[in-house]
This record gives C-alpha cells, sequence and structure tokens, in this order.
C-alpha cells in the first residue's frame, strides 16, 4: 500500500515546545526513573522499579485522581479453570479486527495470570466465589467469565491498593499536583521532564536516565466523554512534540451505555450488568441486539455502540433503554451499588426503571508508539497504559483489556530497564539546585479558551465520533483550523490543556482522514468495508519524519 498522502503539517503540530523556559535557572530534581501518571501503568512501574532504582513519580492531579479509579468493569485475565491462555488470545484477536500484533497479544495474555496474583498479594480485594477462587464476570467479545472484579469499582480498589503502597513506600519520591510541560531532550534521548507545579506556578526540571508515561487517555477531546476531567491528552502530545512516534489515532472506542445524564464526565454503566443478564432495549421497548450479533448485548463495544448509534437515528431521540428489572432489585443493589447509587442520584431506580444510556467517548485505543517492552522511537522514553499504543487492542479493545495491559507493560518496561542498564543505587530523588526557580511568564492565549475548547469538542463529536465522511473531516479541518489560531500557550494550566487537546484532535484528524476503510472503532460511512488488502497496516505519523505505514505482525482474524 502507498504512504497515505501527507501534506504541510499545521503550525500548532510543528512546535516543539509549549513554554519557552530556560531550564537552567530551574529547580532539578534527579533520579534514575522518572514515572509521568498515578494510574495502575504509573504505580505499578514505580513500585518495580523502586526495588533497586531512584524513582520519581509526578502526577497531574492527586495519586487517586485517575482514568483508573473510573473503570468498573474488571481486569481480564485466563485464571479460571475452563480458561486459558488461548482462549484469551483468540477473543482479543476476534475484538481487534485484524490490526492487534499477536505476539504482544500473547505475551499480555500470558503473564496476565502472574501479574494478577501479584496484585492480589498487594492486598487487592478481588471478589471470590464459594469455593474461594476469583469470581469472574463475563463482559462484551469474551467467550466465558474471565473478568475479575471488586464489586462494580474494581478500578477504584486497584487505585486504593496500589495508591496506599505507594504513600507507605520510602523509595519513591511522589509530586503531585504537577503538569507535565514537555519531554526534555539531549542529542536525541529523553533525559527528563519540564513540569509545572499546578498550586505555585513555578517551573521544574526532573532529570532521569529513563522516562515513563503513563499519563492516561484523551476523553476531554470530546464533548461527551466517561473520562475525568484531566484526560486531555497531555502524555500524547508531550511525546509528540518530543519526536516520538504515534499510531492508530483514528481508533477511539466510545463505550455503549453511559447513563444519558448531564453529569461530566458522564457516568459509566458497566458492561458487566449485560453481562449478568441485563438488555438494551429501544424505543419501542424491544430488543435490537439480538440478530445483529451472535453475543447480542454482548457484541464487541464497537458493534453495540454503532448499532446504537443506528437504533438512536431511527427512533429519533439520544439515548436507547437498558433493563435490568428481571434481575431483581436486591441482587442488583448487592452486585452493583455503585450502579444503583448513581442512577437513584439521577432520578432512576435501576430494579424498577429503564435506564436511559448512550455511547460515550471511552477510551484511546491509539496513542505513542511502542515496541513489545514499552519503548518509544525516542531513546530513554517507555510508554504505558491508555497514553501508548501496544499492539494489544488493534482496531477495537477486548472488554477490560486495558487495565491489564497496563499492569502487564510496566512490568516489562522495569524488566527491560534492568537488562539495558546497570541499578543507579537506592536514594531517592532530591533537589541539586536551590529551589528559586522563577514563575513562569508567558504570554496570555489568545481569545476565549473556554469557548475554543468547547467548539472544539463540539466539533470532534460531530465530526470525529463514531461515524465519519470525508465531507465531514473536510468540516472538521475547516473548523480545527480556526480554533488553532485562538488557542496557544501561556502560563495558564486550562491554556496548556487546550493546546494538548488541539493536537490530539489533529492527531485524530489525521489518522481518519487517511484511513480510507471502516474497521473497528474507525468508521467512514463513505467506505463502509473493512478492507485488508490495502489498510491492514497501522499508520504511524511523526512532527519531523512525516508518516509511514507499518505492517500487522500475525494477529489475522
Amino acid at each position: 500500500m502507498e504512504t497515505p498522502a501527507l501534506t504541510a503539517l499545521p503550525d500548532s503540530l510543528t512546535r516543539r515546545s509549549l513554554l519557552d523556559v530556560d531550564v537552567n535557572a530551574l529547580s532539578v530534581h534527579e533520579c534514575d526513573l522518572l514515572v509521568v501518571g498515578s494510574g495502575i501503568a504509573g504505580i505499578t512501574a514505580a513500585l518495580d522499579a523502586s526495588q533497586d532504582m531512584s524513582v520519581a513519580i509526578v502526577t497531574k492531579g492527586r495519586l487517586d485522581e485517575t482514568n483508573t479509579w473510573y473503570a468498573q468493569g474488571g481486569i481480564a485475565g485466563a485464571v479460571g479453570e475452563a480458561d486459558s491462555v488461548e482462549l484469551h488470545l483468540a477473543d482479543t484477536l476476534v475484538v481487534g479486527q485484524g490490526l492487534c500484533d499477536e505476539a504482544v497479544v500473547r505475551a499480555v495474555v500470558a503473564e496476565a495470570p502472574e501479574a494478577l496474583r501479584a496484585l492480589a498479594d498487594a492486598g487487592m480485594p478481588f471478589d471470590r466465589a464459594e469455593g474461594g477462587e476469583p469470581a469472574l464476570a463475563r463482559e462484551g467479545g469474551h467467550s466465558l467469565p474471565r473478568v475479575l472484579h471488586s464489586g462494580d469499582k474494581t478500578g477504584a480498589a486497584i487505585q486504593q491498593t496500589l495508591t496506599d503502597e505507594l504513600r507507605t513506600s520510602e523509595r519513591v519520591a511522589i509530586f503531585e499536583h504537577r503538569f507535565l510541560v514537555d519531554l526534555v531532550t539531549e542529542d536525541g534521548r529523553c533525559t527528563g521532564a519540564l513540569v509545572l507545579h499546578i498550586d505555585s506556578g513555578t517551573a521544574e526540571l526532573f532529570r532521569a536516565r529513563a522516562v515513563v508515561l503513563a499519563t492516561g487517555g484523551a476523553g476531554q477531546v470530546f464533548r461527551v466523554t466517561t473520562n475525568p476531567l484531566i484526560a486531555t491528552g497531555d502524555g500524547v502530545a508531550a511525546a509528540w512534540r518530543a519526536g516520538a512516534d504515534v499510531t492508530d489515532l483514528e481508533f477511539v472506542q466510545f463505550h455503549p451505555t453511559a447513563l444519558d445524564h448531564e453529569a461530566a464526565p458522564r457516568f459509566l454503566v458497566s458492561e458487566a450488568l449485560r453481562g449478568e443478564g441485563a438488555y438494551l432495549l429501544d424505543c419501542d421497548h424491544q430488543r435490537f441486539m439480538v440478530g445483529v450479533h451472535p453475543l447480542a448485548e454482548l457484541a464487541p463495544r464497537d458493534v453495540v455502540s454503532r448499532e446504537i448509534e443506528r437504533v438512536m437515528a431511527r427512533c429519533g431521540r439520544g439515548n436507547v433503554w437498558l433493563d435490568a428489572r428481571h434481575l431483581g432489585a436486591d441482587y442488583l443493589r448487592g452486585r452493583f451499588p455503585t450502579i444503583w447509587v448513581a442512577c437513584a442520584e439521577a432520578g432512576y431506580n435501576l430494579g424498577s426503571d429503564l435506564i436511559p444510556v448512550a455511547p460515550a467517548a471511552h477510551y484511546m485505543i491509539g496513542g505513542v508508539h511502542v515496541d513489545i517492552d514499552g519503548r518509544t522511537s525516542v531513546p530513554g522514553l517507555f510508554a504505558s497504559g491508555e497514553v501508548a499504543a501496544t499492539g494489544l487492542h488493534g482496531a477495537n479493545r477486548l472488554a477490560s483489556n486495558s487495565l491489564l495491559e497496563g499492569l502487564v507493560f510496566s512490568r516489562r518496561i522495569v524488566r527491560a530497564l534492568r537488562a539495558e542498564a546497570p541499578a543507579g543505587g537506592e536514594r531517592r530523588p532530591e533537589i541539586v539546585k536551590a529551589a528559586d526557580a522563577p514563575h513562569v511568564d508567558a504570554p496570555a492565549a489568545k481569545g476565549r479558551i473556554a469557548e475554543a475548547v468547547d467548539s472544539l469538542r463540539r466539533t470532534a463529536s460531530a465530526y470525529l465520533g463514531m461515524s465519519r465522511t470525508a465531507a465531514g473531516l473536510n468540516a472538521a479541518e475547516r473548523e480545527i483550523d480556526v480554533l488553532a489560531a485562538e488557542i496557544s500557550p501561556s502560563s495558564q494550566i486550562a491554556d496548556l490543556e487546550a493546546v494538548n487537546l488541539l493536537t490530539v484532535a489533529e492527531l485524530i484528524h489525521m489518522g481518519a482522514r487517511a484511513r480510507q476503510e471502516s474497521r473497528g472503532c474507525h468508521s467512514r460511512l463513505d467506505y463502509p468495508e473493512r478492507d485488508d488488502v490495502h489498510w491492514r497496516e497501522h499508520i504511524v505519523w511523526n512532527r519531523v519524519a512525516g508518516v509511514r505505514t507499518e505492517p500487522v505482525v500475525g494477529g489475522e482474524k
């Protein structure tokens, strides 16, 4: 296949840095490993590495303010007697629709049981069946139950377990309320990061032998999302500016069943509820997934979301209905207490009412391009979790593989770091220059940033969402070009986030325009068929080198 044509990058995608800062005037923190982000991927990397390296972890908000916290359903792994690595592999490949890298999938699912045991040994309170073995749930795309959970707030339980362990560790230096401005490179190698202390407005320089990006996703590009407010694509944007390859940004997974309510972020009504037998109903209160896919309501997420989109258009309304009434109020209240309360707060009784649900932007499948050990194209820079494009998910993520991905890849990254270089001792990071860094002063951003970001989200939702067309992508390009003139960096965090959102939106747009087919989470109405002859490729973008394609390795499903 010919490499997709690349016109000149828009000016907003050519900048190397967000702020012009003299790093020689900054406070400097030194360590062997710098981890940016504090979800399952970030904390796992920090704790594993701290056994023989000095580690610093910086995070945008509090340690527990992450996408991991919001993950309801669970974490997948072939730990049941009827399950196997081969079955988990097969399900992942089927859902990934021909774009999974099979060696990556095999590595992740094969390491899952051991990684999950380690998580349980760290105190993770997985639900147990009567015999003491893990209680397993079934979610969309899985051929059998293999999802471990802790009630209906598994992510929160994982986050709490890891956060508690990190806070009691004396081997990791924790820096909360730090915003990643840019990655620092020297002679082509990543050697640290420039961050802003959000509370004081002070710039700080972190120097490290290696950096792990674990900054999560970018759901805030879209108007309706399940992601928290901090999910503004900071890691992908910083890696792009630093010259790292990015790939698969056209694949944005929408969760089929977010509560149709004005809360922000949208409350996610876990797929596990459908796994227990809840139905999806149309405006005539009829099940509509039966006959669409053999797994009906448990079809892969792209299938369910797109069918919901069609049903909403047919019915002329902004939601469909989730019906769990037949499962019984007592069971629902006990098995799904968080969902029960959230529905009640929105005015619905899960045991007696139909619950209005609609798709919402949920997970960025694409991101910073990494190899099987989390290495990016920039030496010294690694990435793990949602910020990374690992090849595990292909064109559509299998439910509950995301937490597993962050867990396994961070363990693999630390193993690779140990193999590549000797440990640097057990010292904690320390300030090695006086803490007299100036406040960052930069010109104020042009225009009204809040209004510009709102316009960007409306544009992304209208033209870069579940269904795309050439005409819509052209309209998106025009509107994004206008917004790029209004959004520019300043010392204000909101302005920096806006630039990152714009960067990610433009990368999504470029990928969606280039991929002239429909596959998984990427749907082109003007190219409605999957095209394995021309598009069984990853499209890889680079700020300096341009665009290329890479063939998929294995994973033919």
